[in-house]
């Protein structure tokens, strides 16, 4: 450490012409903390630098916290006897995870923002900035063998299945180079175990419940999770899935992210019950502060846990908030205020939340999480170019991969005699 702190400074001193010294305080006692004025005598002190020279101070990954554990908020159950535990721990590795994959998702939804704006991104796109949470937490708490099915805002459920940033801004852009080869869009993303990205409002459900039986059916100890917002909590397929899901003891999580308004409706005017994790009736729920990353993860993991144990389908109704209107056609203040976004954004967003634990709690540096913040931007900005840049699909290619493993087969184009060919 002292040799590459001498190497440093011998090369701040060139560039900058004046004496740099760089002092690593780890050696030294701590001069701010209650033992300091005790040990002062016996443990040396930094040195002093030259006249005139400039100091700069190095922390050692020694200096933060490893690990602490937070208290989150309690979960309101339905048909439980006990929840999910009261305190969770977190490491400084998950934490600054946990950071930096919910900051990738908000910078990349906010540059999918600016891209449709330039009319680059055209058609159906739905955001995710302001429910980062649900998706990160979520996926904390699966194996990477479980599955996942989700509805048409699926950009960060994307990202988190291990989807790069370049193929998702591909994807939007219709690009060759995107996730589903530029033919899918922002409403038809899939990766192994993930199922889209569906467009139909609630079709997923009745899938995710099927995708749960072939668990059961293969006997390998996966679960599936099963999402949906709460505009589509009243669509009469969830209530059939449901029973099937209840009946077979499938091992399902379905989970409302209940973002408050279903398009441009808030959950008062369309739900006679708000209570979405009851909705099951026989199915036991709970309800989660979808805000917070880590009662998230703790919650799925008792959600996860109830399923792989064999007492069947669990429903969870996560607490979240989206910051952009429902889709890019929807300028999200007609129904809502601005004053009341903001109020969400300052006081409860999910990235503020766990940037304050973690520097509250010395797990992270600021410059350290800036650091993290300009390496993301430069992702996305690199992944943005690639969109834009990469070519569009031939026109031959329209009809490939419509069946997996299959020989070649002629499809009808928008006319009789317009045939194509599909080869898988």
């Amino acid at each position: 450490m002292k040799n590459m702190l001498t190497i440093i400074s011998n090369a701040l001193c060139r560039i900058t012409g004046r004496n740099v010294l760089l002092i690593d305080l780890s050696e030294y006692v701590s001069l701010t903390s209650a033992v300091a004025p005790a040990l002062s005598q016996t443990q040396r002190q930094p040195p002093k630098p030259p006249p005139g020279a400039r100091v700069v101070v190095s922390r050692s990954f020694t200096d933060f916290v490893p690990q602490v554990t937070f208290d989150i908020k309690q979960c309101d159950l339905h048909r439980l006897e006990e929840g999910p535990p009261l305190r969770a721990e977190l490491t400084r590795e998950q934490g600054l995870q946990y950071y930096r994959t919910m900051q990738t998702v908000r910078r990349m939804e906010l540059k999918a923002d600016q891209l449709y704006k330039q009319k680059i991104i055209r058609g159906f796109c739905h955001l995710y900035d302001g429910q980062e949470a649900c998706a990160v937490g979520i996926e904390a708490a699966l194996n990477p063998t479980d599955h996942l099915i989700t509805a048409y805002r699926a950009h960060g459920y994307t990202y988190t299945r291990g989807v790069p940033v370049k193929e998702i801004l591909a994807e939007l852009t219709g690009r060759k180079g995107g996730v589903a080869k530029g033919k899918g869009g922002s409403m038809h993303m899939y990766a192994p175990h993930f199922y889209g990205g569906n467009g139909i409002v609630g079709a997923q459900v009745p899938l995710g419940a099927g995708i749960a039986l072939a668990c059961q059916y293969q006997g390998q100890n996966q679960v599936c999770v099963t999402l949906y917002g709460d505009g589509a909590a009243n669509q009469g397929q969830l209530f059939e899935a449901f029973n099937m899901a209840a009946l077979w003891k499938l091992p399902c999580v379905f989970v409302c992210e209940n973002n408050k308004y279903g398009m441009g409706t808030s959950v008062e005017r369309a739900s006679a019950s708000t209570d979405y994790y009851k909705r099951g009736d026989f199915i036991p729920g709970l309800r989660v502060d979808g805000m917070d990353v880590l009662c998230v993860r703790e919650a799925t993991k008792y959600a996860v846990d109830h399923c792989r144990s064999g007492k069947g389908p669990i429903i969870m109704e996560l607490q979240t908030y989206r910051y952009h209107g429902h889709s890019m056609s929807d300028p999200g203040i007609s129904y809502r205020t601005r004053e009341e976004i903001q109020e969400v954004r300052t006081k409860n967003d999910p990235i503020s939340m766990l940037k304050e634990r973690m520097l509250g709690n010395n797990m992270a540096s600021a410059e350290e999480l800036k650091e993290i913040d300009v390496a993301i931007r430069k992702e996305v900005e690199d992944a943005a170019q690639f969109a834009t840049s990469d070519p569009e699909p031939p026109l031959e290619e329209l009809c490939n991969h419509i069946f997996n493993n299959s020989p070649p087969l002629e499809v009808r184009g928008t006319n009789p005699w317009t045939k194509l060919k599909s080869v898988s």
